[in-house]
Protein backbone atom coordinates (compact mmCIF):
# COMPACT_ATOMS: atom_id res chain seq x y z
CA UNK A 1 0.00 0.00 0.00
CA UNK A 2 2.84 2.40 0.83
CA UNK A 3 4.55 1.69 -2.49
CA UNK A 4 1.40 2.54 -4.41
CA UNK A 5 1.37 5.97 -2.75
CA UNK A 6 5.12 6.55 -2.94
CA UNK A 7 5.51 6.09 -6.71
CA UNK A 8 3.13 8.91 -7.77
CA UNK A 9 4.65 11.23 -5.16
CA UNK A 10 8.15 10.42 -6.43
CA UNK A 11 7.05 11.11 -10.02
CA UNK A 12 5.56 14.46 -8.98
CA UNK A 13 8.79 15.44 -7.19
CA UNK A 14 10.85 14.57 -10.26
CA UNK A 15 8.61 16.76 -12.45
CA UNK A 16 8.96 19.69 -10.03
CA UNK A 17 12.75 19.26 -9.85
CA UNK A 18 12.99 19.16 -13.65
CA UNK A 19 10.93 22.34 -13.98
CA UNK A 20 13.10 24.16 -11.44
CA UNK A 21 16.29 22.99 -13.15
CA UNK A 22 15.07 24.28 -16.53
CA UNK A 23 14.39 27.73 -15.06
CA UNK A 24 17.80 27.96 -13.36
CA UNK A 25 20.32 30.00 -15.44
CA UNK A 26 23.23 27.89 -14.09
CA UNK A 27 22.05 24.97 -16.19
CA UNK A 28 22.88 26.65 -19.51
CA UNK A 29 25.95 24.41 -19.84
CA UNK A 30 23.87 21.29 -19.17
CA UNK A 31 21.27 22.25 -21.79
CA UNK A 32 23.86 23.35 -24.34
CA UNK A 33 27.10 21.45 -23.58
CA UNK A 34 30.52 21.85 -25.15
CA UNK A 35 30.86 20.57 -28.69
CA UNK A 36 34.10 18.79 -29.58
CA UNK A 37 34.76 17.91 -33.23
CA UNK A 38 37.82 15.86 -34.20
CA UNK A 39 38.87 15.67 -37.84
CA UNK A 40 42.24 14.04 -38.54
CA UNK A 41 44.62 16.30 -36.53
CA UNK A 42 42.25 19.25 -36.14
CA UNK A 43 40.20 19.62 -32.92
CA UNK A 44 37.44 22.22 -32.69
CA UNK A 45 35.95 23.22 -29.32
CA UNK A 46 32.69 25.18 -29.18
CA UNK A 47 31.69 26.97 -25.98
CA UNK A 48 27.97 26.86 -25.13
CA UNK A 49 28.00 30.55 -24.14
CA UNK A 50 27.76 33.23 -26.79
CA UNK A 51 28.68 36.41 -24.88
CA UNK A 52 31.86 37.33 -23.03
CA UNK A 53 33.75 34.21 -23.98
CA UNK A 54 37.39 33.91 -23.02
CA UNK A 55 39.29 30.67 -23.39
CA UNK A 56 41.84 29.43 -20.87
CA UNK A 57 43.93 26.29 -20.72
CA UNK A 58 45.10 25.16 -17.29
CA UNK A 59 44.44 28.72 -16.02
CA UNK A 60 46.50 30.49 -18.72
CA UNK A 61 44.67 32.88 -21.05
CA UNK A 62 44.60 31.77 -24.71
CA UNK A 63 43.65 35.27 -26.02
CA UNK A 64 40.65 33.96 -27.95
CA UNK A 65 37.31 35.75 -27.55
CA UNK A 66 35.30 33.72 -30.05
CA UNK A 67 33.01 30.89 -28.90
CA UNK A 68 34.86 28.50 -31.24
CA UNK A 69 38.45 27.47 -30.48
CA UNK A 70 40.32 25.49 -33.14
CA UNK A 71 43.55 23.54 -32.64
CA UNK A 72 45.00 22.84 -36.09
CA UNK A 73 47.81 20.39 -35.19
CA UNK A 74 46.62 18.65 -32.03
CA UNK A 75 49.26 16.79 -30.02
CA UNK A 76 48.27 14.84 -26.92
CA UNK A 77 51.34 15.77 -24.90
CA UNK A 78 50.94 19.48 -25.62
CA UNK A 79 47.17 20.04 -25.90
CA UNK A 80 45.57 17.63 -23.41
CA UNK A 81 44.24 19.27 -20.27
CA UNK A 82 41.47 21.38 -18.76
CA UNK A 83 39.94 24.12 -20.90
CA UNK A 84 37.61 26.80 -19.55
CA UNK A 85 35.42 29.23 -21.43
CA UNK A 86 33.02 31.92 -20.38
CA UNK A 87 33.07 34.86 -18.04
CA UNK A 88 35.74 35.12 -15.36
CA UNK A 89 33.20 34.83 -12.56
CA UNK A 90 31.49 31.61 -13.73
CA UNK A 91 33.61 29.73 -16.29
CA UNK A 92 32.57 26.40 -17.82
CA UNK A 93 35.18 23.62 -17.64
CA UNK A 94 36.05 20.87 -20.10
CA UNK A 95 38.75 18.26 -19.64
CA UNK A 96 40.08 17.35 -23.09
CA UNK A 97 42.02 14.21 -23.90
CA UNK A 98 41.71 13.29 -27.56
CA UNK A 99 43.43 10.88 -29.92
CA UNK A 100 44.04 12.07 -33.47
CA UNK A 101 45.75 10.61 -36.52
CA UNK A 102 46.75 11.94 -39.93
CA UNK A 103 45.90 8.85 -41.96
CA UNK A 104 42.39 8.32 -40.54
CA UNK A 105 39.47 8.33 -42.93
CA UNK A 106 36.08 9.64 -41.91
CA UNK A 107 33.04 7.66 -42.96
CA UNK A 108 29.57 9.06 -43.11
CA UNK A 109 26.54 7.19 -41.82
CA UNK A 110 25.35 6.13 -45.29
CA UNK A 111 28.67 4.46 -46.10
CA UNK A 112 28.70 2.49 -42.85
CA UNK A 113 25.05 1.49 -43.28
CA UNK A 114 25.76 0.40 -46.88
CA UNK A 115 28.66 -1.80 -45.80
CA UNK A 116 26.57 -3.44 -43.07
CA UNK A 117 23.59 -4.05 -45.38
CA UNK A 118 25.83 -5.46 -48.14
CA UNK A 119 27.48 -7.80 -45.63
CA UNK A 120 24.08 -9.03 -44.43
CA UNK A 121 22.88 -9.62 -48.01
CA UNK A 122 26.02 -11.58 -48.92
CA UNK A 123 25.69 -13.69 -45.77
CA UNK A 124 22.01 -14.35 -46.53
CA UNK A 125 22.91 -15.38 -50.10
CA UNK A 126 25.54 -17.84 -48.86
CA UNK A 127 23.03 -19.31 -46.39
CA UNK A 128 20.44 -19.77 -49.14
CA UNK A 129 23.00 -21.49 -51.41
CA UNK A 130 24.12 -23.84 -48.63
CA UNK A 131 20.50 -24.69 -47.81
CA UNK A 132 19.64 -25.31 -51.47
CA UNK A 133 22.60 -27.62 -52.15
CA UNK A 134 22.28 -29.52 -48.86
CA UNK A 135 18.54 -30.01 -49.42
CA UNK A 136 19.13 -31.81 -52.75
CA UNK A 137 21.63 -34.24 -51.21
CA UNK A 138 19.48 -35.24 -48.24
CA UNK A 139 17.59 -38.19 -49.81
CA UNK A 140 20.48 -39.81 -51.68
CA UNK A 141 22.07 -43.03 -50.48
CA UNK A 142 25.54 -43.44 -51.78
CA UNK A 143 28.74 -45.21 -51.01
CA UNK A 144 29.83 -42.62 -48.51
CA UNK A 145 31.61 -43.79 -45.36
CA UNK A 146 29.48 -44.65 -42.38
CA UNK A 147 26.21 -44.96 -44.31
CA UNK A 148 24.65 -48.42 -44.49
CA UNK A 149 21.63 -49.18 -46.63
CA UNK A 150 18.42 -50.06 -44.86
CA UNK A 151 17.54 -53.68 -44.23
CA UNK A 152 21.07 -54.90 -43.60
CA UNK A 153 22.26 -55.21 -40.05
CA UNK A 154 25.78 -54.29 -39.29
CA UNK A 155 27.91 -57.36 -38.61
CA UNK A 156 30.72 -56.86 -36.14
CA UNK A 157 34.07 -58.33 -36.98
CA UNK A 158 35.55 -60.78 -34.46
CA UNK A 159 37.71 -59.26 -31.75
CA UNK A 160 41.44 -59.17 -32.28
CA UNK A 161 43.03 -62.03 -30.30
CA UNK A 162 45.45 -61.00 -27.58
CA UNK A 163 47.90 -63.77 -26.64
CA UNK A 164 48.62 -62.24 -23.21
CA UNK A 165 45.06 -62.70 -22.03
CA UNK A 166 44.04 -65.96 -23.60
CA UNK A 167 41.35 -67.85 -21.69
CA UNK A 168 42.22 -71.13 -19.96
CA UNK A 169 41.07 -74.07 -22.04
CA UNK A 170 39.89 -77.29 -20.48
CA UNK A 171 42.77 -79.43 -21.69
CA UNK A 172 45.57 -77.06 -20.64
CA UNK A 173 45.08 -76.66 -16.90
CA UNK A 174 48.41 -78.34 -16.10
CA UNK A 175 50.28 -75.24 -17.35
CA UNK A 176 48.74 -73.23 -14.57
CA UNK A 177 48.67 -76.03 -11.95
CA UNK A 178 52.32 -75.47 -11.06
CA UNK A 179 51.63 -71.99 -9.81
CA UNK A 180 50.92 -72.13 -6.14
CA UNK A 181 50.06 -69.28 -3.91
CA UNK A 182 53.00 -68.42 -1.77
CA UNK A 183 52.36 -66.83 1.54
CA UNK A 184 54.00 -63.50 1.99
Amino acid sequence: MKLELALPVLGLLLCVADTVAQQNPDTVAQQNPFTVVISKTKVTLTCPLDEGVTWKKEGQDLKITDSIYEIEEYESSKNDGEYTCGATGNPLKLHLKAKVCESCEELDVLTVAGVIIADLLITLGVLILVYYFSKNRKGRVGGSAGVHPRGQKMVRPPPVPNPDYEPIRKGQREVYAGLQSRGF
